[in-house]
């Protein structure tokens, strides 16, 4: 007779499937196969391609592999063009036919192409990778040597994590974001908070997120040194995937035990939550956003943490029949060209264009110091990207403040920053 198995929690599941277990225990190294590898021009073809050639190996399965150029696009020197043509012509000698070139940030444009589905075991070529855990899916970021052994074998090794569970309880209130959830979070555990195991966000305020919000939330647990990421798959997983075309999974698969452990349980009334802003130079600088009133000379919307879609709506509802300010640049980066074509045909970009915004290609851009606009000595900019630290952005001088979409439309009106719920109007939702 076998033996009942033990409580598991959702990245458990995740890890065991990936291993060939029934069940897998916190501390356990385990083997696991992946099932897809996303990297991108700056990750990926220029730093495997050397590597590859030296064993004399090949790609396990181009099937599995995602190639997406977002770094280095648009390419504005000759060592951009150089780099994005190593990633063009890798894709077409290795047959890689998911390959989207220039058409926006990988941790975007992966699950809008329906690549991402519930009990899915993933790996990406950048620390943002945690992105795909918005989905029930287990993925996290690996450096070029780790990617390799991915390329050429199909797995990789993994000690099983524990979970940390951020339980967020009511809901956001009306300018308030999981951006804002996230800096919290930030500004109360640091950025080690994560002790690299496996934080998994639920609760009511979780459940009434849409799609984009919660890939914000797994997103920016590279901020806190999670591993990954996790939010349990329900109907508006369901439905996101369903738009993008990708294949169907059993949601009820992939969800925790009730009763299995975790490494700590952590509530939060989403209610009572004010909109956050992080000072120069750690994300972990966070506090509410009454507590500032700097200055600023630039608003930058814009990444995969904060240009998407429902950022971009956001934004909106504040830029509404409003002009930034006198001496004040926004700058705004769609996170993919589909979000900027849907933001166009509903109204959302004639808003912020009206506003006096400045549109950027659907690129990495400034969040990842890519590109032409880079921020110059001593400035004060208010951005919506995951990360602030010194020279990050430009020059090391210059002064990064993060924060929501909301805060960063509010600070581009004001030329200073403020409370966006004071500004806040009926409109797009």
């Amino acid at each position: 007779m076998s033996r009942p198995l033990p409580p598991q929690t959702l990245a458990q599941k995740l890890v065991a499937r990936a291993a060939g277990r029934a069940s897998v225990s916190p501390g356990e190294i385990v083997t696991c196969k992946v099932d897809l590898a996303m990297f991108h021009d700056s990750s990926g073809p220029r730093r495997l391609q050397p590597m590859l050639e030296r064993l004399g190996a090949r790609v396990w399965d181009p099937e599995r592999i995602v190639l997406i150029t977002d770094h280095y696009v648009p390419a504005i020197d000759d060592e951009s063009r150089k780099i994005i043509r190593i990633a063009r012509d890798w894709a077409a000698e290795n047959h890689i036919s998911k390959f989207y070139d220039g058409i926006g940030i990988c941790h975007v444009v992966l699950p809008q192409k329906g690549h991402l589905t519930p009990g899915m075991f993933a790996v990406g070529g950048d620390s943002h990778s945690p992105t795909g855990g918005a989905f029930g899916a287990y993925m996290f970021g690996v450096g070029a040597t780790e990617m390799l052994g991915v390329v050429v074998t199909g797995e990789i090794w993994l000690r099983v994590p524990h979970t940390l569970l951020m339980r967020w309880n009511n809901r956001l209130g009306a300018g308030v974001t999981a951006k804002d959830m996230m800096l919290h979070l930030c500004g109360k555990f640091g950025l080690d908070g994560g002790q690299y195991q496996v934080i998994e966000f639920a609760g009511s305020a979780i459940a009434a997120l849409d799609m984009q919000e919660r890939m914000t939330l797994t997103n920016m647990t590279a901020e806190l040194g999670a591993q990954t990421g996790l939010v349990a798959p329900d109907a508006v997983t369901a439905a996101f995937l369903r738009e993008a075309g990708a294949a169907e999974v059993d949601m009820a698969a992939w969800q925790g035990d009730a009763d299995a452990p975790t490494l700590a349980t952590h509530d939060f009334d989403a209610a009572t939550l004010a909109p956050q802003i992080a000072a120069p130079f750690s994300p972990a600088n966070a506090a509410p956003v009454g507590d500032y009133n700097e200055r600023i000379a630039i608003a930058y919307i814009g990444a995969c943490t904060g240009a998407k879609l429902t950022d971009l709506r956001a934004a909106a509802q504040v830029l509404r029949g409003r002009k930034i300010a006198a001496g004040v640049e926004l700058l705004v980066g769609p996170a993919s060209k589909l979000d900027q074509d849907r933001a166009e045909a509903d109204g959302t970009l004639k808003v912020i264009l009206d506003a006096g915004a400045k549109l950027l290609p659907t690129a990495c851009g400034a969040c990842a110091g890519y590109g032409e606009y880079r921020f110059g000595e001593d400035t004060n900019v208010i951005s919506s990207t995951a990360r602030n630290f010194k020279g990050r952005m430009g020059a090391a001088s210059s002064r990064v403040f993060l924060g929501s979409p909301y805060s960063v439309a509010a600070a581009a009106v004001q030329g200073r920053i403020c409370d966006p719920r004071e500004m806040l109007q009926g409109g797009l939702q």
